[in-house]
């Protein structure tokens, strides 16, 4: 049987290589800095991490300009590192975790905000703060079989620092975060999971300019656009 119509097929660039990787699902973790947790009115601790998806189309590969989203007057910044997985894992221990990563990247969660509390409020899921056109920038991705533990991480917007941490401050490491999560999905090659982020997200307004780094991946360049 045939499909009606071929869609396009979401893919981030590798370092170095020709080849693309397909993306298959996009997952973010909630809150997995302790300063990140507290600002959002949270008290942070080692209690089961919690998710959130991101639809594969609001990937921005290589970052660049993104227009400012519609419905929203508090558009938040969150830089996070990014991990590709290149093989299957389920219901496995970090060890076995740390064996399925492909890569890593740096990630924007750009998020409405105000969107995202007035679901909260109201006990409704994020979709509509979290997942949406051009929401989730990403650089593209290095190889590196072994998960990144520590480095720092830093957001300036317009030349001023805005977030600054260390991937070492997260509550649940890269391999306990894919265990974790292997615990209720068959996780492996076009996953990609957003690790959470520092401290310090704040409102931008088009016309800003966003950088992000971390160490050894490099940088991420955004500029937020008039709204398409």
């Amino acid at each position: 049987m045939s499909v009606l119509f071929e869609l396009p097929q979401p893919a981030v660039p590798v370092v170095g290589e020709d080849a693309l990787y397909p993306v298959r699902r996009v997952f973010c973790v909630g809150r997995n800095y302790a300063a990140h947790a507290r600002e959002m009115g949270s008290d942070p601790s080692r209690e089961p991490p919690f998710y959130f998806a991101k639809s594969p189309d609001s990937l921005v590969p290589g970052g660049g300009a993104i227009p400012y989203p519609p419905a929203t007057a508090n558009l938040h910044h969150e830089v996070e590192l990014v991990v590709a997985l290149g093989a299957a894992v389920f219901r496995a221990t970090p060890e076995q975790a740390s064996k399925a990563v492909f890569g890593h990247a740096i990630g924007l969660d750009m998020t409405r905000r105000d969107l995202q509390f007035a679901a909260r409020d109201k006990g409704r899921p994020w979709d509509l703060g979290k997942s949406f056109e051009f929401s989730a920038p990403i650089t593209p991705i290095r190889r590196g079989a072994a998960p990144i533990l520590a480095g720092a991480i830093t957001l300036e917007v317009n030349g001023e620092i805005r977030q600054r941490g260390d991937v070492a401050d997260m509550i649940w490491s890269v391999p306990e975060v894919i265990a974790h999560l292997s615990q209720y999905y068959h996780l492996g090659l076009g996953d990609l999971i957003y690790t959470g982020t520092p401290d310090g997200v704040s409102a931008v307004r088009p016309g800003d300019r966003l950088v992000g780094r971390i160490d050894g991946l490099g940088e991420l360049a955004v500029a937020i656009a008039e709204p398409a």
